[in-house]
């Protein structure tokens, strides 16, 4: 980092600091002039951060069904963190039609939006005369529209949607999409509080709390009428945390401070899934870290097309349908979502070359509370299932590769090429490491100081290597105990970390059922499985998985309907049973595994059952994808078209 740059200044008050040398520059050519953008942390943002940042934002936005765009006027008040060192504000856009720039109030600004750079988008300048003293406050009112190719949006026409009877739309803003809806800057390492004004001929949801909603419009030539829907958030939150979605949506509460919202005719079933343990589990990680922070807890349901298990907008968490699965045994993705209200939305990543900060330390605290909730052996038991997890990704990539590494160098790509388990499952693995090294107890005062220290900012791994060092430089054991961490083997070495000993207690049922399989005279009954928990399952195939042989297709079907495997609800075991009947070469299953990539567009299971049926069958692959591909959010597509390719 450049250390004369005043973004350190701006952001780090609180812990020493371990300053990376690693720093990007991009130089952006335009009619006028030559404008270099120092990016002192973040490679993936073309926006001056480091002269302006976002205080507030005020998105003054409609929703329109018709021609599926959002368009409107999105206001960002940005302070100038330099005395008068810069004269222009560079702001990250991609695919957004911006028609207007208004610079404190007069009507129009001098502003260019530039060539598109690949693959961030077209910074937009601003121009800002003479600069502006440290600490003034310039306000940028931005005319837009979005476009057919905007990537945060996902629009639903009534026959994508369960009932059939009204369109629907959601955003998905992580890693770098939020600048396709508005031009912002669209990096983890910027704050902003947020109000939102949002008119729709449909329910609303957004990431602040609601003010409810006013001011009807009756609509025109036959078309609905609308009204406008007012939500603020007082705590500032990073531009990927910015969440829209409208449409047919009901609500119902699941506890004392938590609603659950979904399509009416999921809601009962919805209710039924979460009610029992979502309070419980507020009440568990409070007691882990300090009280949760964002008033509400909610959980937005969505269509099947969303991409990811979940994504923690702040105040209303938005969930793949594939968690209600009618016998609780997948809310667990609850748990994790939770507790990124500490581990990310409250304590960001500051560049998405440190995911594993926001990621490693939420599906730590993800297991601390199932081991609280229902012990000791279920944390192990999930790690587990969690190793399988990133040993799959390893060998993916190859176990040389850049993105199996902890910190990652993300200059020059798209941050959604290296989503993968290796943040999640690496950085559990680091923060569990850290734990046994000083102990639990001692670990278990590190956790609120550390959310408490980094409350509300960002930071890197650095960051985090200089806080937990200073934490402990008065506890001589600890210090000692620390002097032997690897820390560039963990932060920089690709491939898998140490495995750790796991308490396998709840996992040798299946191991053993797994090794009766290698027989292939072995005959499997239902009572096989009988008083299992549906994870047990999991680890039983993802053993199955591991053969050296595959089954053969008689063992697969066998399998399969010994253990009601194809039928079942739970996306969890049905794709992982289809993972091994595909393996098999069992044909019985090709079909029910394009069936199934119909219906859930959850990446974790699109993506890997596509690259398990390419190799089988390609024609029925790109049969199924190109079928479905307007189903996939847009995320999900281009990922699944780039599995394809290779």
């Amino acid at each position: 980092m450049n250390t004369l740059l005043s973004i350190g200044r701006s952001i780090i008050t609180s812990a020493p600091r371990i300053v990376s040398a690693r720093q990007t520059m991009v130089t952006v050519r335009t009619m006028a002039s030559v404008s270099t953008i120092n990016m002192p942390r973040d490679p993936n943002t073309l926006s001056n951060y480091n002269n302006w940042r976002t205080k507030h934002t005020i998105a003054d936005l409609a929703i329109d069904f018709t021609k599926q765009r959002v368009h409107g006027t999105v206001t960002l008040q940005l302070e100038s963190i330099t005395d008068k060192e810069s004269e222009e504000i560079i702001l990250d856009t991609s695919f957004v039609d911006v028609q207007n720039v208004a610079v404190d109030g007069n009507k129009t600004g001098e502003w260019t939006l530039e060539k598109r750079i690949e693959p961030f988008g077209s910074p937009l300048s601003v121009k800002i005369p003479g600069g502006a003293a440290k600490g003034t406050i310039i306000a940028l009112a931005i005319t837009l529209s979005t476009t057919d190719k905007c990537t945060a949006l996902q629009w639903l026409t009534p026959a994508q949607t369960s009932n059939k009877k009204f369109p629907y739309m959601f955003s998905q803003c992580q890693a770098i999409h939020n600048r396709s809806i508005f031009p912002c800057q669209d990096t983890p390492d910027v704050k902003s509080t947020y109000d939102f004004r949002i008119r729709s001929p449909l329910p609303v949801l957004a990431s602040g709390l609601p003010r409810g909603a006013t001011s009807f419009v009756h609509g025109e030539n036959g078309e609905s009428g609308t009204l406008l829907y007012s939500f603020y958030q007082e705590i500032p939150m990073p531009s990927y945390l910015f969440a829209l979605a409208s449409g047919d949506i009901a609500t119902a509460s699941i506890g004392p401070r938590s609603l659950v919202s979904t399509g009416p005719e999921e809601l009962i079933g919805a209710k039924w899934e979460l009610e029992r343990d979502t309070e419980k589990f507020i009440e568990t990680i409070e007691k882990i870290v300090y009280p949760y922070e964002w008033t509400q807890y909610n959980v937005l349901v969505l269509p099947p097309s969303f991409p990811y298990g979940g994504m923690e907008n702040p105040v209303f968490t938005f969930a793949t349908p594939t968690i209600i699965s009618g016998d609780r045994e997948n809310v667990d993705v609850i748990a994790h979502e939770l507790a990124h209200s500490w581990s990310g939305n409250l304590v960001s990543n500051a560049s998405w070359e440190h995911f594993w900060l926001n990621e490693g330390w939420t599906v730590y605290l993800e297991r601390r509370i199932i081991a609280a909730v229902h012990g000791e052996a279920y944390r192990d038991f999930s790690s587990i299932i969690g190793w399988k997890a990133l040993e799959d990704s390893v060998k993916l990539y190859g176990e040389d590769h850049e993105f199996t590494k902890l910190v990652v160098d993300l200059k020059g790509k798209d941050p959604d090429d290296a989503f993968s388990s290796v943040p999640y499952e690496k950085g559990f693995h680091f923060l569990y490491y850290l734990e046994r090294l000083v102990g639990k107890p001692f670990w278990d005062k590190f956790i609120p100081h550390y959310f408490t220290t980094w409350k509300k900012k960002s930071l890197d791994s650095y960051d985090f290597k200089a806080t937990l060092l200073d934490f402990f430089a008065s506890d001589s054991a600890a210090s000692k105990a620390l002097e032997s961490v690897d820390w560039d083997s963990w932060f920089y070495k690709p491939g898998l970390p140490p495995k750790p000993d796991f308490d396998t207690s709840l996992v040798d049922k299946c191991y053993a059922l797994a090794k009766k399989w290698e027989s292939k005279d072995f005959t499997p009954s239902p009572s096989d499985i009988e008083g299992w928990a549906a994870n047990q399952v999991v680890v039983f195939l993802q053993q199955v998985q591991l053969f050296d042989t595959p089954l053969t297709p008689a063992q697969s079907q066998a399998m399969g309907k010994a253990y009601d495997l194809v039928n079942t609800k739970n996306v969890e075991l049905s794709s992982r049973y289809f993972g091994v009947g595909l393996a098999a070469k069992d044909e019985s299953v090709y079909q029910p595994t394009a069936e199934l990539l119909g219906k859930v567009g959850r990446m974790k299971f699109v993506r890997t059952l596509y690259r398990k049926l390419v190799v089988v069958d390609r024609k029925l692959a790109v049969q199924t994808f190109e079928k479905n591909k307007d189903f996939y959010h847009p995320i999900c597509r281009d990922q699944v078209e780039k599995d394809l390719k290779e």
